[in-house]
């Protein structure tokens, strides 16, 4: 059944690469995807023989299944780039086409293989850390605001605050344990499978690393120099494949468990910032110090966003305390509201 199901794997594959390739008629990626598809098929045809050899009978012919047609149907209506990780699911490959440059470029002479291998761009952590905070900071200033504007005592103010912050930071963490560990499965599944594929046919795969660096711009028999360099290594050729391949970094697959931990954190980090108050003041005071603080840190999180928007800080920090403070206000009428309906 191995075979058969690599057999169609494979298949697949060729018939999604053809479909790109039409989708990108007229362009250099044309050519790159038919060579693929027919690289794809070639790959098909050695499982066929394994297939021969073990005495199982060879499919007569290929049809793809719904899955693949429906996204064969999605690339023709929106393009490669926005499937590109539906794509790569499917094994499809030089999806690394459509993503951003690395700050370190490709290699393209044999000498430069191992060159910035290991520069990583920064930010990302940071950026979802002051989004955590963020998230904390509204979700729990808004229930705060509600419950003291429905006219709540002190003690049921903070109860509500304290359940607001835990019940937000367990859920954030549940929630990016799950959404890490799915996918860090996705792309481990994803490498395990090009694994195999460099040990069935190095060659094959190869001669598929050579296409995508013809397609980057690296002179044809440069490029073939550079991947049969980086095959007759399995550890670095497995690491390039996963990049140039899959678009991933084998290093950078993240940790659920640290995901998680972040996640606690920010959020729970920015829920205790309106909450504060009310551990240190009480009635109206507690409110508007809550009201005070809340506005301080949303502009301080807005104009720090600018640093990854490249806009101002001022008005990045005043759209954050525009649209905070429209959430906080909503959330205090409403409270208001029932505060006096239920009264």
């Amino acid at each position: 059944m191995h075979a058969l199901n690599s057999w169609k794997e494979e298949k697949r594959s060729a018939y999604l690469y053809r479909i790109v390739s039409d989708a990108e008629a007229g362009t250099p990626r044309q050519v790159l995807f038919l060579e693929l598809a027919r690289a794809a098929d070639s790959q098909a045809d050695l499982w066929a023989a394994e297939l021969r050899k073990a005495g199982r009978p060879v499919p007569g012919g290929f049809r793809p299944d719904r899955r693949a047609r429906v996204v064969a149907w999605l690339v023709g209506r929106l393009g490669v780039a926005p499937l590109r990780g539906m794509l790569a699911a499917m094994k499809v490959r030089g999806m690394s086409l459509y993503n951003a440059p690395l700050p370190h470029g490709m290699p393209t002479r044999a000498d430069r293989i191992d060159a910035g291998r290991h520069r990583m761009p920064g930010g990302g952590g940071l950026r979802a850390a002051v989004f955590g905070v963020n998230d904390g900071l509204v979700s729990n200033a808004s229930l705060i605001l509600g419950v003291a504007g429905a006219g709540a005592e002190p003690g049921v103010v903070v109860l509500s605050g304290v359940a607001g912050l835990l019940a937000g930071a367990f859920s954030m963490a549940a929630g990016e344990y799950v959404s890490v560990r799915a996918q860090r499965e996705f792309y481990e599944y994803q490498i395990a499978l090009e694994r195999e594929e460099l040990d069935q046919y190095p060659q094959e795969e190869a001669a598929e690393l050579a296409l995508i660096y013809e397609a980057k711009g690296i002179a044809k028999e440069e490029a073939r120099r550079v991947a049969e360099a980086l095959i007759r290594d399995p550890d670095k050729a497995l690491d390039t494949l996963a990049r140039e391949e899959l678009g991933l970094n084998p290093a950078e697959l993240g940790s659920p468990q640290l995901a998680a931990t972040a996640s606690f954190l920010a959020f729970a980090a920015g829920a205790l910032l309106p909450l504060a108050p009310y551990f240190l003041f009480s009635g109206h005071v507690a409110l508007l110090g809550t009201a005070v603080v809340t506005a301080i840190c949303l502009f301080g999180v807005g104009a720090t966003l600018s640093l990854f928007t490249g806009k101002r800080a001022f008005h990045g920090g005043l759209r954050m305390l525009l649209i905070g403070g429209a959430a906080g206000a909503g959330t205090w009428l409403i409270g208001r509201g029932l505060g006096i309906v239920l009264g």
